[in-house]
């Protein structure tokens, strides 16, 4: 290359082009050359210059020893002029320079160039100037940095305070939605429940991206001036913040707090990325100004308006749905804690840790935060976290319960074992009734005469109509139709293997509710017209049919369907279920944050404490359970559990019936077909006590008066509900169908008073009927009857409580005032005064 090529490249090329051609030109005629190999030392850092070199091709790298400033390190690019300072200022090598690639270099050795800074003052000069220009540069990007500094500094987000934690299908989820979102600067609109810590996951996307190290705020929307002016800036005023922030990330929180005059400037920042500054009165609109930077939305809900600017969308799962994680999540609060303040972690025990899973956190992950290190304070110097110190993380659906397991561990035991119920069923339940069916058809026909009709009518209604409050549905776990259901399910997969046919739930959920009834009304009416109470072998029809019906469909479907969808007996236990003060239900969190095979459910192997089942009968997770009316409390569940989360809860008697109940037309039909078998079952009474005379031996005349009976009683009702909608007093009534489980204390009431004179005036002679039953004299033996005035009294007492009970249970499911209810109210008074007159007197 010619000198006059080398001084064109000098002042095209290098800093040096400010000087003069004719000095230029003295330092092209001084120039030599010389090629570096790669990954050769050029000069080390702390010695005297040997030259001012100028590379012109390849790549040289700067290194240093200077731990504390190591921003001096950099690299060389083609035209960069090294040594200048130092040869200048006569100070030594402050790098170690490395060539990174091969290199060809021009150099001027030290003694030749301080000869032409000697003869040439305009290089000492040009220097002072380019120091000066390049210390104004300086100066004035400092005072900017400086303001823009003072204007970010309330909003800046200095870092992301931590990861997403958990292994769950949601956290892995929300893992990569951030990814995702971190990768482009597109906008994003991060929303869901308070405390879920949203903007942290704003400041996790942007400290992800490839712009982390500019700058991020966040601004609380609700207290934006309505004319933008903070956001914005002014025209020919005050720069607003997006000036401000260039490519860094603005975090709007809580977007739906944002004014509503801005809203069309917000919409159209999103989507295409432009603003208007704010004008002063008076003057004109300014030209709208392009914004770099990018912005991340927080809200509680998605704004229709915003969600169709943005480029993604993250809904942040609550707690309560990532209860897999609420481990991880307690394990690092903890650590977070003891580590900032130098303490021993201590160790969550797993009943604690149970109690957790189970509440929902209505707070989320700020709630957990608070509670977890409320727990270690008050541990103090105790090493372990148990259940009692997360006092405060109970549900309202564990209000007002008890688990019966926890404070009855024999209880447990019991109803682990084998013992319950299949010892029972099959060692004494189905023997017992192939016999009491037997003697029933061969034995006398009279209830005075058989012991297994008295049973039937004289024990068996009575003790579990008194039962129902207490244990609910507890007679369908030892039921005989069910164990001969299940026999005849195994005896016919052994002779004929075979997959079972699975549910149709669907049509099931539809009519079978409606078969219960039309079933129940007619054994009601069988047994009046018949007079099944009193004949023997009738009885056994009945009780064979229901059986019947169990074994066929336990030979056509999986388990037992006949039990849950079609049972008259069960379609009864399961309405009058509702009323029991005990309950057995699974703690959800712990089921959906450490089950994970559902063996309650589905059934499975032995697993842990678990023991090996089939699964629930009923095909009714305990977890889901929100009703008494689906489980039979047959325990399949408390056995296979692995994880203790089953539990047998004594509670408020109905409380399901005013919180999570689902009304359903076919149960209130049941329900006002209960209660008008109880005048059916007093047709006689009704009758005299009217002052009719009819003969009751005339099977249509009798048929007609039984419908009648049956419907009476639902016409009241309607009446009660007619005076409801009649004087509404300022307030709406709830449907017809929702207000009448509120009859559910007299309905049962009412049978119990019923039934209450078989049992305490025929039951007690159980000895004697059974020696009459074999033929044999039994007039000596005890007889335990109650005097008439007694079995009145009782009667008398049960009503009265079903009718206070009734109205109790109406106000809760009303939830209005008593004015509002009383038609309703006065429906279940006349039906009590008219129950009282039929059976008491």
């Amino acid at each position: 290359m010619t000198s006059p090529d080398k001084v064109k490249w000098l002042q095209e090329r290098t800093t040096l082009g400010i000087l003069s051609p004719e000095v230029l030109d003295a330092i092209a005629q001084a120039i030599e050359e010389q090629v570096v190999p790669a990954q050769k030392t050029l000069v080390s850092e702390g010695t005297s210059p040997e030259a001012l070199y100028i590379l012109v091709e390849g790549q040289l790298e700067s290194d240093n020893t200077n731990q504390s400033n190591p921003a001096f390190a950099r690299g060389f690019l083609p035209g960069s002029v090294i040594h200048l300072q130092e040869l200048l200022l006569d100070e030594l090598a402050e790098f170690t320079i490395t060539a990174v690639t091969e290199c060809h270099l021009w150099f001027i050795p030290a003694a030749k160039f301080r000869d032409l800074v000697s003869q040439y003052s305009e290089i000492t000069q040009a220097f002072s100037r380019q120091l000066a220009q390049e210390l104004a540069q300086v100066t004035s990007a400092l005072s900017y940095e400086q303001e823009r500094s003072v204007a970010l500094r309330p909003y800046l987000v200095t870092k992301a305070q931590r990861g997403i934690v958990g292994t769950s299908r949601y956290a892995v989820r929300l893992r990569e939605q951030i990814r995702e979102a971190a990768a482009d600067r597109k906008s994003v609109d991060i929303f869901g429940e308070p405390g879920l810590e949203k903007d942290n996951i704003a400041a996790l996307i942007h400290y992800s991206s490839p712009q982390r190290r500019q700058p991020i705020i966040k601004v609380n929307c609700g207290i934006l001036q309505t004319s933008g002016a903070d956001l914005f800036g002014r025209a020919g005023g005050k720069p607003g913040l997006l000036e401000w922030l260039g490519e860094g990330s603005l975090i709007l929180n809580n977007i739906q707090d944002l004014p509503t005059e801005l809203l069309p400037s917000m919409e159209k920042l999103l989507k295409t990325g432009k603003y208007t500054p704010v004008p002063r009165p008076g003057e004109p609109v300014a030209e709208p100004r392009s914004s770099n930077a990018r912005i991340l939305i927080v809200s509680e809900k998605t704004q229709a308006t915003i969600e169709r600017c943005v480029g993604h969308i993250i809904k942040v799962p609550p707690l309560r749905v990532r209860k897999a994680d609420i481990k991880a999540q307690v394990e690092y609060y903890t650590s977070l804690y003891v580590r900032a303040r130098g303490l021993p972690k201590p160790h969550i025990t797993p009943e604690a840790l149970r109690r957790l899973q189970s509440y929902d956190f209505p707070g989320n992950l700020k709630e957990l935060k608070n509670l977890v290190e409320r727990a270690i304070v008050q541990a103090g110097e105790r090493r372990e976290l148990t259940e009692e110190i997360f006092w405060s993380a109970d549900t309202k659906k564990k209000q007002f319960r008890v688990n019966l397991l926890n404070a009855y561990p024999g209880l447990r035991r019991f109803l682990r074992s084998s013992w319950w119920p299949d010892r029972i069923n099959y060692g004494f339940t189905v023997a017992a009734f192939a016999i009491l069916v037997g003697v029933l058809f061969i034995g006398p026909q009279t209830r005075d005469r058989n012991f297994a009709l008295n049973l039937f009518w004289a024990w068996w209604w009575p003790f579990f109509l008194f039962l129902f409050p207490f244990l609910g549905r507890v007679w369908c776990a030892v039921c005989p139709f069910m164990i001969y259901g299940e026999i005849t399910q195994k005896l016919s997969l052994w002779l004929w293997p075979r997959k079972l046919k699975r549910w149709p739930r669907e049509k099931a959920e539809k009519w079978g509710g409606w078969f219960v009834f039309g079933l129940f009304s007619l054994i009601f009416l069988w047994e009046e017209l018949w007079h099944l109470e009193n004949t023997a072998y009738l009885s056994a029809c009945l009780l064979l049919l229901i059986t019947a019906g169990a074994m066929i469909f336990s030979a056509l479907f999986e388990r037992r369907f006949w039990c849950r969808y079609l049972c008259p007996i069960g379609g009864m236990n399961g309405l009058f279920a509702k009323l029991s003060m005990t309950e057995l239900r699974a703690q959800q969190g712990i089921c959906s944050a450490t089950c994970t095979t559902y063996q309650c459910y589905k059934g499975g192997p032995e697993k842990g404490e678990g023991m090996e089942t089939n699964g629930c009968p009923l095909y009714s997770h305990p977890a889901q359970l929100e009703d008494n009316r689906d489980c039979v409390l047959c325990m399949t569940c408390l056995k296979a559990c692995p994880h203790r989360s089953v539990e047998f809860n004594l509670r408020p008697p109905g409380i399901e019936l005013w919180t999570t109940h689902v009304h359903r037309k076919y149960e209130v039909a049941l329900l006002f077909l209960l209660l008008g078998g109880v005048y059916l079952h007093r047709l006689p009474e009704i009758l005299s006590g009217l002052g009719l005379q009819l003969d009751l031996t005339n099977f249509w005349l009798h048929l007609g008066l039984s419908l009648l009976a049956l419907i009476i009683p639902v016409a009241v009702t309607f009446l009660g509900y007619g005076l409801i909608q009649l004087f509404q007093f300022g307030c709406k009534p709830r449907s017809f169908v929702e207000l009448a489980y509120g009859y559910l204390p007299l309905v049962l009431g009412g049978n119990l008073a019923h039934y209450l004179r078989l049992g305490l005036g025929e039951g007690g002679r159980i000895l004697p009927v059974t020696f009459a039953t074999f033929g044999l004299s039994g007039e000596q033996l005890p007889v335990l009857v109650a005097h008439p005035a007694v079995m009145s009294f009782l009667q008398g007492v049960t009503l009265i409580f079903s009718v206070l009970l009734t109205i109790v249970l109406t106000q809760k499911i009303a939830r209005q005032p008593l004015r509002a209810m009383l038609g309703q109210h006065l429906a279940a008074i006349a039906l009590g005064v008219s129950m009282w007159a039929i059976i008491v007197f």
